[in-house]
């Protein structure tokens, strides 16, 4: 059945407690894995793309995009702009690939966690930053996967510009505001939210299986 999504269970019912010192080792210590070589072309091409379409035009980051719906919308809401909608799933952007997309939109095959900091060696500022719906990883035992405990978080933020969070697990969005507020000491704040349409499928997909949603919104600029 289609709306029977079940919210993320877990023991965990607040702030880890290993996320204050998990952020202390990430911003004392680079995250310095070596770029694998399809990250580094599928950058270098998408950058290549940009510098051919709209060079000036600000740069909005849509994470783990899947098929590219939210990239899609976004890229309509903000027409001027220039969205790249990164995922590191083939067959979802193929998937994505066979709408007809905006011409202000350009899909990736990348993992985020090279093209981010790609981006950072670059030099390149976001002026927008979307992390909708990421996989909340709710055991105990996972928070390094969650993206506010993986050793790329603070280049993340270095990327600036205005960074969303949403998600269906409310301890998420508030790891996330604790983790942009112990990096930064930028204010940000975990709120109950119901968008006017559904941005992403699994925003729908939730929205209609009867999901509180929640939502943090920072501007990094």
């Amino acid at each position: 059945m289609y709306a029977n999504s079940r919210i993320p269970t877990s023991a965990q019912t607040g702030i880890h407690e290993r996320l204050p010192a998990l952020l202390a080792r990430h911003t004392a210590t680079a995250f310095r894995k070596p770029y694998t070589g399809y990250n580094l072309a599928a950058f270098e091409a998408s950058l290549a793309r940009r510098e051919r379409l709209a060079p000036k035009a600000p740069l909005i980051v849509d994470a783990c995009c899947g098929a590219g719906e939210s990239s899609i919308a976004l890229a309509r809401a903000f027409p001027e702009h220039y969205i790249i909608g990164v995922d590191q799933s083939g067959p979802r952007l193929a998937r994505g690939k066979q709408n007809e997309l905006p011409p202000n939109l350009d899909l990736v095959r990348a993992d985020l966690a090279d093209y981010w900091r790609l981006l950072r060696d670059a030099g390149i500022r976001l002026d927008r930053h979307y992390l909708l719906y990421p996989n909340p990883w709710p055991k105990i035992g996972h928070l390094i996967r969650r993206w506010h405990g993986h050793p790329v978080f603070p280049t993340v933020l270095e990327l600036g510009g205005v960074i969303e969070c949403r998600s269906n697990w409310r301890v998420y969005v508030e790891e996330f505001c604790f983790a942009v507020r112990y990096v930064t000491q930028r204010e940000a704040r975990c709120k109950p939210y119901v968008p006017d349409v559904a941005l992403t499928p699994f925003e729908r997909k939730y929205l209609d299986s009867g999901h509180a949603l929640f939502r943090a919104e920072v501007d990094l600029t």
